[in-house]
């Protein structure tokens, strides 16, 4: 019987540059732009920093703004870092899952260290993209209930995918390299309880071991057919049952591109709070004052309560400024009182602010048994006033998702605002924009990236 790593493979290898529709290629560019902005915001970060002293060796590819040359595993454990790092990233609604983080930085760096051409580099990330997006419909919400983060998990098969396309790799390589992925994937979700670093390590860490996994592919080495679906599979591994809906993954890979609907996030903080702050910042514009509010209830779906509402005291009165992005109280009463929940709003003197410190102490939920999550992404605040009265405020999507993306003039407007933030000027950022606009013409060139 053909193994679904298989099946998937033979997709990909029939997937050719000049078939993929514009749709396809303009959210590419749009993602490499958006990755690169991240890079750029969070270059002076003292996680990046560690990453980079952590760094040995030299090579062909780059870290993004900064200096020097680095191995392509590096760079992609480096980029992938500092892409995800203030969770300000893209997401796929249906997983949820940070394709971009994984494969962007996995694809640039191999094509830098390989010269690999532009329209090869389209392909892999095309193709990565699409193989992380489409995994996490799998088995939905059993990943991150298992304990494991999606992002890690699927990054890694995405990153190995990605880079098996771009380099033109046959068939029996693809298995392989998914199959050696399989065994190179990981990353818990424990950094829930005190706001430590690991999170932001995962899509690196993604970027370099699906790296690592499709070079041994390419040189033969050999890895498991059965890597998804098999009894002791990456499945059973880290969705606790080999059991799962591989038709989300299979069907129409390569004809239909769920990539097309990846969301850009508006807001820096975990992707399912987006619509809460919208719903916030809203209530806020009618004139309420904080001190007004007696009482905020939001109806949520059960399978976010883990990550964004519990433990409900410490959601409320987050540790640091990074767990902070993971608390919905904190992110409503941030989007509430500062009017915004990008970059600036998640520091650690935002979360010792006595205004928002005062209002996610008012905050709350309950489980909505009829929420759609994670096939749609929803938002709702019921306050109750000091008067008595109750304001209601509902959003029945993601803002920068499939049913109202952001324009490409927003998308760049969010690239330049990055750039600034990690210390830029504009003309730096002009140049850049213009390196990332060509990067899918002529050889793979990230010369006007670095710092």
């Amino acid at each position: 019987m053909t193994s679904v790593a298989e099946r998937l493979a033979e997709s990909i290898v029939a997937v050719r540059t000049d078939h993929l529709p514009a749709r396809l290629r303009d959210v590419a560019q749009d993602l490499v732009l958006d990755v690169v902005g991240l890079c750029l915001a969070a270059r002076a970060t003292d996680y990046v920093r560690a990453a980079l002293a952590a760094a040995t060796g030299s090579g062909r590819s780059t870290a993004i703004g900064h200096a020097g040359r680095f191995d392509c595993g590096q760079a992609a454990i480096v980029n992938g870092m500092a892409a995800h790092g203030e969770d300000f990233d893209d997401t796929f609604e249906g997983g949820p899952v940070h394709a971009g983080a994984a494969v962007v930085p996995a694809v640039l760096a191999v094509a830098e260290e390989l010269g690999s051409d532009g329209g090869a580099a389209l392909r892999g990330i095309a193709v990565g993209v699409e193989t992380a997006c489409r995994l996490s419909l799998v088995a939905p919400k059993r990943v991150h209930q298992a304990g494991f983060h999606p992002t890690s998990v699927f990054g890694t098969m995405g990153a190995a995918a990605a880079v098996g396309a771009m380099l033109g790799f046959n068939r029996r390589q693809l298995v392989d390299a998914l199959g050696i992925a399989g065994s190179m994937a990981g990353g818990i979700i424990e950094y829930l309880a005190d706001g430590s670093w690991t999170k932001r390590m995962h899509p690196g860490w993604a970027a370099q071991a699906g790296i690592r996994a499709a070079l041994l592919a390419r040189h033969g080495f050999l890895g498991p057919a059965t890597v998804f679906e098999g009894t002791h599979g990456l499945f059973h591994g880290f969705a606790r049952s080999a059991e799962g809906d591989y038709a989300k993954l299979l069907d129409g890979f390569g004809a239909e591109w769920v990539t097309e609907t990846i969301a850009f996030k508006p807001f820096a903080c975990g992707t399912m709070t987006h619509p809460y702050i919208d719903c916030a910042i809203r209530l806020a514009r009618r004139g309420i004052a904080a001190g007004e509010i007696e009482e905020i209830v939001c109806e949520v779906g059960e399978g976010t309560v883990h990550r964004l509402w519990e433990p409900l005291a410490q959601k409320q009165s987050p540790p640091n400024a990074y767990a902070a992005k993971f608390s919905t109280p904190f992110c409503i009463a941030a989007g509430y009182v500062l009017g915004d929940a990008g970059l600036a709003a998640f520091s650690e003197d935002t979360v010792r602010d006595p205004r928002i410190r005062a209002l996610m102490a008012k905050v709350r939920y309950v489980v909505d048994p009829d929420n759609p999550y994670p096939r749609e992404f929803t938002g709702h605040l019921r306050a109750r006033l000091r008067s008595g009265e109750v304001v209601e405020e509902r959003q029945p999507h993601l803002r920068g998702g499939a049913h109202e993306p952001l324009s490409r003039a927003a998308i760049e407007a969010k690239f330049f605002a990055n750039a600034a933030f990690g210390g830029w000027t504009r003309g730096q950022a002009e140049r850049a924009r213009e390196c990332v606009r060509g990067v899918f013409s002529g050889t793979v060139d990230l010369a006007a990236l670095k710092g």
